[in-house]
């Protein structure tokens, strides 16, 4: 039986208090291909009074119960993963093969790493006759992407069961259909009645309904800046812990002495990745000022190699952008960066050659790119490049932080000792040096307006834990 049309609530699949129902777009053909439904305050009261009741018991449960829930819960989702990613690749446009590896790949590394963290983590510590606790904090509200929806349900969900909250999920509603599988994955490996709840909608009403209810104790929440400002306003007058994930204008500093044909091309691949729809994507591209045409050759020429098609084709590297919206941004931005004076190498307005249908971009890559431009201040969130010079190191590390964000930045050198001077003076969340492979281990987050708080790993159980101090605990 299919469930999109019902919430998760209590342990069961409920119809929505107020019918009321959304299509759900397949952006490879701009069609509906499914139906969801929309939830009401209503809803969300249901699901926060099921979380509230099933806190009591849910959280004094033991690390053993926990881990051994998780577990179940990995082996479940081992089992509907290509359900998961051909959902997935329908919903938000990635490709076949990399929604199955990356997009749900990427959600069962997360529940692997909380698994592992939560075996040996230090719930109490003593501190002479003192012990500090570490308790669940509650009622967890969850707001999750659609860019890469199965990784931030993973590392919301995974650790908040880890240390013992309850929770209810809005999922976005533009990628909806996952979250509904993965809720079906908890059901089978037998979460307790209330623990984990599923309510779908949008941000003004589900969205707002959570954050500003009383018996939610914190709100995790990931997507955009803007939105993330308003669910912080409406959680403020109840005073509730709000932990954002938000946007990003990372910086890709090579520094002169690289290898330029390895590490623009490396680049270019990883601001392209997903479509361009990652808030960590390396963007804007600092080269030496004396190095900028051997830089825009190569990027040009990498760009050039990624071919764009529907998800479900065949030897594809780039899927469409997710919707329409998303695509009107993106076409706009790009022509925002022709009409203020950047050299447009390669890509441009429009879809592909031969694409006529579908949320289609051509990779792109703008050269000459000053930091007054808007596409290098704006988050373009589509497969968009700018490649920016500079002077000097000093001039490359003032112009990369000079940004409202602070969510990534890239560094790229074959001196290490060097490189990590330069990492030491980003003021960013995450600095990856060379290019390295992704670590489920690494905390994730922001300074700035790209957010407060880490998820993954040890960092996330953090955010989903209150601190209390007890005096006196052992006798004198």
């Amino acid at each position: 039986m299919s469930h999109d049309l019902q919430f998760y609530i209590d342990g069961a699949w409920v119809d929505p208090v107020e019918p009321r129902r959304l299509d759900v777009i397949d952006p490879s053909t701009e069609e509906a291909f499914a139906e969801i439904s929309l939830g009401s305050k209503a809803d969300v009261d249901k699901a926060v009074a099921a979380a509230k009741r099933a806190f009591a018991s849910y959280g004094s449960t033991s690390v053993a119960e926990r881990l051994d829930l998780l577990n179940r819960i990995i082996d479940v989702y081992k089992k509907r993963s290509r359900d998961l990613a051909l959902v997935v690749s329908r919903e938000m446009g990635a490709p076949s093969e990399f929604s199955l590896e990356w997009q749900v790949g990427i959600g069962l590394s997360h529940l692997k790493k909380t698994a592992e963290v939560l075996r040996d983590y230090p719930f109490r510590q003593a501190k002479g006759r003192q012990m500090v606790v570490r308790e669940p904090i509650g009622v967890a509200g969850l707001i999750t992407p659609w860019n890469w929806p199965l990784n931030q349900i993973t590392c919301k969900v995974g650790p908040a069961l880890a240390v013992g909250c309850t929770m209810v999920l809005k999922p976005s509603e533009v990628a909806p259909l996952d979250a509904i599988i993965f809720a079906e994955i908890l059901e089978e490996a037998g979460v307790p009645k209330g623990v984990f709840n599923l309510v779908n909608g949008d941000g003004p009403t589900v969205g707002q309904a959570l954050a500003n209810h009383p018996d939610v104790d914190m709100m995790s929440f990931t997507g955009s800046t803007r939105a993330g400002i308003l669910v912080a306003k409406a959680a403020a007058d109840t005073v509730k812990r709000v932990s954002q994930e938000l946007g990003g204008k990372s910086a890709n500093i090579l520094l002169p002495d690289v290898d330029f044909s390895v590490a623009v091309e490396k680049g270019v691949a990883g601001c392209f990745g997903n479509s361009g729809q990652s808030c960590n994507a390396p963007t804007r591209m600092f080269v030496p000022r004396d190095r900028h045409d051997e830089a825009a050759s190569i990027a040009k020429a990498a760009a050039e190699k990624f071919a764009v098609g529907p998800a479900n084709a065949p030897d594809i590297d780039l899927g469409p952008v997710v919707s329409q919206i998303q695509f009107d941004k993106i076409q706009d931005l790009i022509q925002s960066g022709i009409d203020e004076g950047a050299t447009l190498l390669t890509g441009g307005p429009g879809r592909p050659a031969g694409l006529n249908r579908g949320y289609f971009v051509r990779p792109t890559v703008f050269a000459d790119v000053s930091p007054d431009m808007r596409i290098s201040r704006e988050e373009i969130f589509g497969p968009v490049l700018s490649i920016l010079p500079y002077d000097s190191v000093d001039h490359a590390v003032e112009l990369a932080n000079d940004t409202v964000y602070g969510l990534a930045s890239y560094i790229q050198s074959r001196d290490i000792e060097n490189a990590r001077k330069v990492a030491a003076r980003m003021r960013t969340g995450n600095v990856h040096i060379n290019y390295p492979a992704w670590d489920a281990a690494m905390p994730f987050g922001g300074y700035k307006q790209s957010g407060n708080g880490r998820e993954y790993a040890e960092y996330g159980l953090e955010d989903f834990l209150e601190i209390k101090g007890i005096a006196g605990y052992e006798a004198a």
